[in-house]
């Protein structure tokens, strides 16, 4: 088994993303179509919000996805700023945009899952507002790579982003406990759940399904940002040559 040191490399990682890839996209999607089928036809309305309910499936794998991933770029930034491995940076550039996609999923998914609940498609409260400033704080985070990028910088800047932007995290994830909001408070715990089993279980297959699906993108999008930085220096060796 490689160890992180090894993966580090380039070379390596891409000998061991390539096939891996697939592996995670089509196990993803079979995951995500099953849970969503089951979902849809096999788990009984809610006792208060109907039909509605079955928005989880999809609205909670993109929360999770939505905070997982800037996690993600937190880790890595954090590992590129002590150790300067060299894949550090490429995994949070990588992480950015599918991380933002999700974000942006899980706020489309809940204010069409509130228009039915609340009586509104948006509310200023804490959680919806934070997970609103954590999709910008994505959004700045890919513009402020690509600067960096284009101007040749070392990648600190973004770096430095990266970490402080973790703040937000438990913020959104404390939110419903800090503030008597109109979002409702934590449903789903590590050991017990409010939402009734016979509703709840294709939510493991769905959230299953999205994350190794997340996998596979940001293993894809790091294989073409090591192919585009790979062809760039053979551009600069062959422009001094």
């Amino acid at each position: 088994m490689p160890s992180i040191h090894a993966l580090a490399n380039p070379a390596r990682f891409v000998k061991l993303a390539t096939p891996l890839t697939p592996v995670l996209f089509w196990a993803g999607a079979a995951l995500i179509g099953f849970g969503s089928w089951a979902g849809l036809t096999q788990t009984p309305a809610d006792y208060l919000q109907g039909e509605t309910v079955r928005i989880l499936y999809i609205h909670v794998p993109t929360a999770w996805l939505g905070m997982a991933g800037w996690s993600s770029i937190a880790v890595a930034s954090l590992i590129y700023l002590i150790w300067r491995h060299p894949l550090a940076t490429v995994a949070a550039r990588a992480t950015a945009m599918p991380g933002a996609l999700f974000a942006g999923l899980c706020l489309a998914t809940g204010s069409i899952w509130g228009r039915p609940t609340w009586g509104t498609y948006w509310q200023w409260d804490g959680r919806l507002t934070s997970m609103l400033l954590l999709f910008f704080v994505y959004i700045g985070y890919m513009a402020l790579a690509r600067a960096e990028a284009e101007r040749g910088g070392d990648g600190r800047i973004p770096a430095i982003y990266g970490v402080a932007g973790s703040v937000l995290l438990p913020i959104i994830r404390y939110s419903v406990v800090w503030w008597n909001t109109l979002h409702q408070g934590q449903s789903i715990g590590l050991t017990k759940s409010s939402i009734d089993a016979s509703i709840l279980w294709p939510l493991w297959f769905t959230l299953g399904g999205f994350t190794l699906f997340f996998a596979a993108i940001v293993l894809m999008r790091m294989r073409t940002l090591l192919a585009i930085n790979k062809a760039e220096a053979r551009l600069r060796r062959m422009a001094r040559g």
